[in-house]
């Protein structure tokens, strides 16, 4: 986990911006919206407050503040989320239950920790080790503030009501969803970081690779391909399925991806954050599990790419990706048809990989090695960014990890396949 900022105006900046975005996040909701905890993949949306300013407080302010003083003793044990190294926590699963402490009370803990950081790091010489503690920490921010909107929409999404997170534009008329394949030569590789900036640990070990000739598609699968997967009896048909995807699929009564809805004049409809919508068949698929990109790749005769192969496409076909990307910042709050390839941003894109370390790797000493060293097992590795990701938090070598069961997550399908 390594950064190349060490001016503290940059540093505070930085900081700063990421803190402000949180609140961006916040501004539409409602006092109500902040405690729901409806499964265990779910935080309630305060706890998510909380526990980014415990990891400043925690590894920036304690260590480094001579005389610095809790906001509360007891925050530790609320906001710590599985660092063992730094102490006892609350049960994950139990997050919904605390009434106290109230939201306020949480917003309060935030500006206590602004106000010292804000202090620490503007008139103070911040080394190397503590730069890049600040730095792991607004990208540790960034990630929690997607997975802020992927637990806002699981909240509101499951509402009767379907309440809008934000109103949205309106679906871009005229793209481009035809597809074609692009053609990736045999050779040998360089998978991994390199050069200077911000990346997680999980994303050295610098290694070659080498791929067979393959093509992957252009661009991702679309609400309306899925939909003829489902009327073609994708979700029926055992042999498309994993055997562990097929028990998924039986014993939840999976017939859609989530967020899904079958009207009674026949037409899909799906809850979006900007409220309760037709589907529109040229956009990206969202919300499918591993199991679902990997049974509807099957059904098209192709295959899921493996994440060597996707960094390399991306790396290979960087040059054609327009500004037209949809990060969070373009404030569409929802996966859209694009021209270009959309290598990055618009909804995460499911490998083949399982998340496992690269050669070399070695988690840091102390705390921060359970960063992501301590999943690599049972995950499969998600790829690209998606529409509630921030521009400056992705790239290319960026390992997003999930279970292949989970489809709460902006998380879609581009399609590959072996050269015959």
């Amino acid at each position: 986990m390594h950064s190349t900022i060490s001016a503290k105006k940059d540093i505070l900046k930085i900081y700063e911006e990421v803190r402000a975005q949180t609140q961006f996040l916040c501004e539409p909701l409602e006092i109500e919206d902040f405690v729901v905890q409806p499964v265990m993949d779910v935080s309630p949306l305060k706890w998510h407050l909380g526990h980014t300013t415990w990891f400043f407080e925690t590894f920036v302010l304690k260590p480094n503040v001579k005389g610095y003083k809790e906001f509360h003793p007891k925050y530790p044990y609320l906001f710590n989320s599985y660092y063992i190294s730094a102490g006892d926590r609350w049960s994950r699963e139990n997050r919904g239950q605390l009434t106290r402490p109230t939201v306020k009370e949480v917003f309060e803990y935030r500006s206590y920790v602004d106000d010292h950081m804000n202090n620490y790091l503007g008139v103070r010489q911040i080394d190397d080790q503590t730069s890049e503690a600040v730095i792991l920490g607004c990208n540790h921010e960034q990630q929690h503030q997607e997975l802020f909107l992927y637990d806002i929409k699981r909240i509101l999404g499951d509402n009767p009501l379907y309440p809008i997170y934000r109103e949205t534009p309106k679906p871009i008329s005229g793209s481009n969803t035809k597809k074609n394949w692009l053609n990736i030569e045999e050779g040998i590789y360089e998978i991994g970081f390199q050069g200077e900036g911000f990346h997680f640990d999980n994303e050295e070990g610098l290694h070659k690779v080498y791929l067979h000739e393959y093509q992957i598609a252009s661009g991702l699968v679309t609400n309306g391909e899925f939909i003829e997967f489902i009327k073609d009896g994708g979700y029926e048909n055992h042999m498309l399925w994993l055997s562990e995807a097929w028990d998924w699929v039986n014993e939840n009564k999976v017939n859609a991806p989530r967020y899904w809805k079958h009207e009674d004049g026949g037409d899909w409809w799906h809850y979006t954050l900007g409220g309760y919508e037709p589907i529109n068949p040229d956009e990206p698929v969202c919300h499918v599990s591993y199991y679902e990109a990997d049974a509807f790749a099957r059904w098209k005769g192709c295959r899921l790419p493996t994440e060597q192969e996707w960094e390399v496409a991306c790396n290979t076909f960087s040059f054609q990706v327009s500004k037209e990307m949809n990060f969070v910042e373009a404030r569409n709050f929802k996966a859209i048809s694009l021209v270009d390839y959309s290598f990055l941003g618009n909804v995460w894109e499911w490998t083949s990989s399982p998340y496992t370390p690269y050669p070399y790797y070695k988690p840091p000493a102390g705390a921060l090695g359970e960063y992501n060293g301590k999943f690599m097992v049972n995950q499969m590795v998600l790829r690209g960014g998606s529409y509630g990701t921030p521009e400056s938090h992705i790239r290319p070598t960026y390992r997003n990890f999930f279970h292949p069961h989970l489809r709460w997550m902006f998380s879609g399908i581009r399609l590959a396949k072996h050269i015959e």
